[in-house]
């Protein structure tokens, strides 16, 4: 595991331990977060962890242009129950990510040092969220690094029923219409793979990001 120093580098990801541990320090400056990222690289810890930088072997990805929404999905945006913006409330958006109770889950990898550096990508354009509203009530959504083809996303939550699945669809059309090559969802999960995310090699997925 390679211990970062003051100086803006990562190593190769290549490095990285079997479970995708790259290396370990460092700052969550937005210099150090945007070129970790565009080399593959993000930034999972807890708060009584030191900052950990990841690559995994295998890489949890949507391929905007074949994903197809399901019928039930289809179902549930025609009922218009929910409106939908885009980079409205980001300091909610990552606020309600910190602060939901997810189970199995014993406290958050979204740090106070976390939402203040993402908030500084927001303001300059790097970070963005997905907001979804009901009764002009803020009930689901999620955030992301955008890197222009590439949309990392990093966490969503949920107060009721269906509207995370709702902030995830409608970020895909976005990336559709606008022709991004690929959502990065990072690590598997049950909840990503029953929204149609699946996973792709290390290689791969650095084959894109280039």
């Amino acid at each position: 595991m390679y211990i970062l120093s003051k100086d803006l580098f990562f190593p190769p990801v290549e490095l990285a331990s079997p479970e995708g541990i790259l290396a370990v320090g460092g700052d969550l400056s937005s210099a150090r977060l945007l070129l970790a990222y565009r080399n593959g690289i993000f930034p999972w810890f807890d708060s009584e962890e030191p900052i950990l930088w990841w690559s995994p072997p295998k890489r949890m990805v949507v391929f905007p242009k074949s994903y197809k929404v399901s019928k039930s999905m289809r179902n549930i945006l025609n009922r218009n129950t929910f409106s939908v913006t885009m980079n409205t409330n980001f300091k909610a958006v990552i606020l309600h990510c910190q602060n939901i109770k997810r189970k199995g889950q014993d406290g958050t990898w979204i740090t106070d040092d976390i939402v203040n550096s993402y908030t500084k990508l927001h303001e300059s354009g790097i970070a963005k969220s997905i907001e979804v509203w009901q009764n002009n009530e803020l009930v689901g959504g999620l955030y992301g690094i955008d890197l222009g083809t590439v949309f990392c996303g990093e966490s969503m939550f949920s107060i009721v029923p269906n509207a995370s699945k709702v902030a995830f669809v409608s970020l895909i059309n976005h990336l559709k219409e606008n022709d991004y090559k690929l959502l990065d969802c990072q690590i598997h999960n049950d909840h990503l793979e029953k929204l149609g995310a699946f996973e792709i090699s290390r290689n791969e997925f650095m084959e894109i990001l280039k």
